[in-house]
Parts: C-alpha cells; sequence; structure tokens
C-alpha cells in the first residue's frame, strides 16, 4: 500500500491500544511476567517472552501455569501476574514518547477510543496515570460477546460504540495480536515500534519507528478540524489516579514503512 491510504485521509474514528502504544507499560508486562515465574521456580526464556507479548492475561496466565508444570494454576498464576503489574505501574507510569502529543492533534478530528486485552479497571489506571484518560470516550476490552485480540471484536465494538464505520477508522498498535485484530475488523492500520517482524509489517498500512515520527506529526496537525458530537462522557476528570483493587488485512500492495 502507498502513503495515501493514510495520509490523503482523514479517518472517521481512532482507536488505540494501550500497553506499548499509549502507555509505557509493555515493560511492566514482561518485568511482572518474569518476576512471577522466577518466584515459581521458572526461568523465562526468548520463546516464552515473544509468545506472551500482546497476549490477553488470562492466556499468559495459562502459558505461565503450563511453564513451570502446574497447568491446573493459571487462575492463581494469572491473579500473581495481576497484583504484580498493578504494583510496577503505580510505581513508575510513563506514557509512550509522542502519545500524549498525537493523541491531542487526533481529538481535534475524530473521537477516540482504546481497545485493550488488559481489564477495564487496569486501562483506565494507566490512562489516568499518564494524563490520557479524559480524551477517550470508550475503552473496549473483553468480556460477554467480545472475544479477546487477535479476534477482531474489541476493535469492531469501540468503532460501533464511536459511531463511525470501520472502514472509516484508524486503529495504531504495537503488537502482532493487535495488528491482526484490527486488519480482521477492517480498519486502516498505523503499526508502530523498532524492527518488526515481516508478518507485522504486512498487516500494516503503515509503520512508524515511533509516534513522534515528523510524517506522522504533520499529517495529525494538517486534518480539519471537525465539530465532534458527543456521543458520551470521555473519562473522569484529570487528578491523581486511584490504584485500582487485585483480582483476578494483509494486501499483494507494498506497505509503507517510516
Amino acid at each position: 500500500m502507498t502513503t495515501h491510504r493514510i495520509f490523503d485521509w482523514t479517518p472517521q474514528a481512532v482507536v488505540f491500544d494501550c500497553d506499548g502504544t499509549l502507555v509505557d507499560s509493555e515493560r511492566h508486562w514482561q518485568q511482572a511476567r518474569d518476576l512471577v515465574l522466577r518466584e515459581n521456580g521458572a526461568k523465562p526464556d526468548p520463546e516464552f517472552t515473544e509468545r506472551s507479548k500482546g497476549l490477553h492475561y488470562t492466556e499468559c496466565g495459562t502459558l505461565m501455569a503450563r511453564l513451570i508444570g502446574k497447568p491446573d494454576d493459571s487462575e492463581e498464576m494469572t491473579r500473581q501476574l495481576l497484583a504484580a503489574f498493578r504494583a510496577l505501574v503505580a510505581q513508575c507510569p510513563a506514557a509512550v514518547r509522542g502519545a500524549p502529543a498525537l493523541v491531542t492533534s487526533l481529538s481535534r478530528f475524530a473521537p477516540l477510543a482504546v481497545a485493550s486485552n488488559c481489564p477495564a479497571d487496569v486501562v483506565e489506571f494507566c490512562l489516568q496515570s499518564v494524563g490520557l484518560r479524559q480524551h477517550f470516550r470508550h475503552i473496549v476490552v473483553p468480556g460477554p460477546g467480545v472475544v479477546p485480540k487477535p479476534s477482531p471484536d474489541t476493535y469492531v465494538e469501540a468503532v460501533r460504540r464511536l459511531g463511525a464505520e470501520c472502514g472509516g477508522a484508524l486503529a495504531v498498535e504495537d503488537s502482532l495480536n493487535g495488528l491482526k485484530a484490527a486488519a480482521g475488523a477492517g480498519l486502516r492500520v498505523i503499526g508502530v515500534g523498532r524492527d518488526p517482524r515481516p508478518e507485522a509489517l504486512a498487516l500494516a498500512d503503515l509503520w512508524v519507528d515511533t509516534l513522534e515520527d515528523p510524517r506522522l506529526v504533520a499529517w495529525a496537525k494538517s486534518r480539519p478540524t471537525a465539530r465532534l458530537e458527543e456521543t458520551g462522557t470521555p473519562g473522569a476528570a484529570p487528578g491523581r489516579p486511584r490504584i485500582p483493587r487485585q483480582g483476578g488485512r494483509a494486501s499483494s500492495e507494498t506497505r509503507t514503512t517510516l
């Protein structure tokens, strides 16, 4: 695909992934997984790290339980994983570089939502921690009738809530499972991150190393400002975040890489 798929276009709505895309929390997930595995007598390896990235947290708990040789303990591993992650985020919340500026620019002309595989209260907490929650009208996570990524369900539901069509919406993603979900839903997709896998590149209409990419920033700022119809309250008022409770399209055309 060529750059006109993104740069000559104004989306009706924009849906972001959270972990690793808006909030620099992927490192916290990795630290939490490694910490819990070590506490249970196992050593994480590169294969596990790759397989677990972007995985739904319950599936990750199942994978970890198998790795420690206790497949029946998946619920307990999931509980430990979420507790460790929440503690790490609370200690050091940080937005992904370029995310606040890009979100602010996009919110001038399009309604925004988040589609995540994480629990809703974790997403709320992470976004509030870095001062971004107020920009998003909806947060969509797996639940009844909504299957986790790589299923397209979270993206389909997010676009529906924003009152748009999937073909007119944009997704911003950093993980392979997220890219599969967004492309499968029919959204145009911006992939972000360094050294992407070939499969990830094939799913993205545009790939950037960082959300601070000058061409992406210039495009977002150049879109005409629209009068957005309010379809819901964007989020909680800014303030000190509350630590949440613990608990348990591929195409034959050439894609664009920056």
